[in-house]
């Protein structure tokens, strides 16, 4: 592992229902909200680059960086759902968790073998080009429609395992998600009907951080739910772009327009926002 600041020891957070609020609770006894409100800023005339520069500053500042789903099944050479060149984000995503992130998470598809999202658990349904209701377990009202992939991630699996690139002695602790089987959880926060929730909005208020910033596997899934959901949670969020790749390279320019339109920020390693994170040093 790189050398450094000794990292906080890293502990893994359930990702599922009562199990994981239980611990999470016990740790940080701050209530999830479920309402963000978001307050309008001051309206300025035509701010100068410098003004605009000295006003975003001004704003408080706490950042973390998430590390979606970094694992063996989503790289090459023998991943089962292989990101293209998904093992390559491995020296800038070291890069970032050298920096003084307030805090560092790193997260992990865990799915029990008989997930919902698995294609062999569905008759006649070949991965990728397949998809399955998902139905609301206490209301059939609600429902919609997921991929089907190649079964990957299984729960001690050694697809499941992160890579052995990453500089996990700087992760302070590491979230499992996907662990319902009912349900499909791209998103590190929690899946569409919040059914399974993993505990990172109320981690992340924990320890007060103000902006998230995202890294991992794949950005057009996982990284992308994530991000979104940050900014949902009430958080400024931030792609790292050269920190993510997606695994349908063919659909990422119209997938990124989508993050955009959500408020999501895309970003350079080399930009602005990461020279603010440096600047905590």
């Amino acid at each position: 592992y790189s050398s450094g600041r000794p990292p906080h020891r890293a502990e893994p957070l359930s990702g599922s229902g009562a199990e994981t609020s239980a611990s999470i609770n016990r740790a940080h006894s701050r209530p999830l909200l479920s309402n963000t409100t978001h307050h309008r800023q001051p309206h300025f005339i035509s701010p100068t680059p410098r003004q605009t520069n000295t006003m975003a500053h001004a704003r408080p500042f706490k950042p973390a960086l998430i590390i979606v789903d970094f694992q063996e099944d989503f790289c090459p050479p023998n991943g089962s759902l292989t990101v293209p060149n998904g093992r390559s984000i491995a020296p800038i995503v070291n890069r970032l968790l050298a920096l003084p992130f307030a805090l560092k998470l790193a997260t992990r598809d865990w799915h029990p073998p008989n997930h919902t999202s698995f294609a062999a658990n569905h008759a006649d349904s070949p991965p990728f080009t397949s998809t399955t209701t998902v139905t609301h377990p206490s209301d059939p009202s609600r429902s919609y429609e997921t991929t089907l992939w190649p079964a990957h991630c299984v729960q001690g699996s050694p697809g499941a395992q992160l890579v052995p690139e990453l500089d996990v002695a700087r992760v302070h602790a590491v979230i499992d998600k996907g662990i319902d089987p009912r349900v499909e959880m791209y998103s590190a926060f929690y899946d569409p009907f919040r059914v399974s929730d993993s505990g990172l909005a109320q981690r992340l208020r924990a320890d007060g951080v103000t902006d998230v910033f995202v890294v991992g596997l794949a950005a057009d899934f996982c990284v992308k739910a994530t991000a979104e959901h940050a900014l949902d949670e009430g958080f400024r969020s931030y792609v790292v772009e050269e920190g993510t790749k997606p695994v349908m390279p063919d659909k990422w320019p119209e997938c990124r327009q989508e993050i955009l339109a959500k408020g999501v920020q895309m970003i350079s390693a080399e930009g602005d926002e990461i020279a603010r994170v440096k600047s905590l040093l």
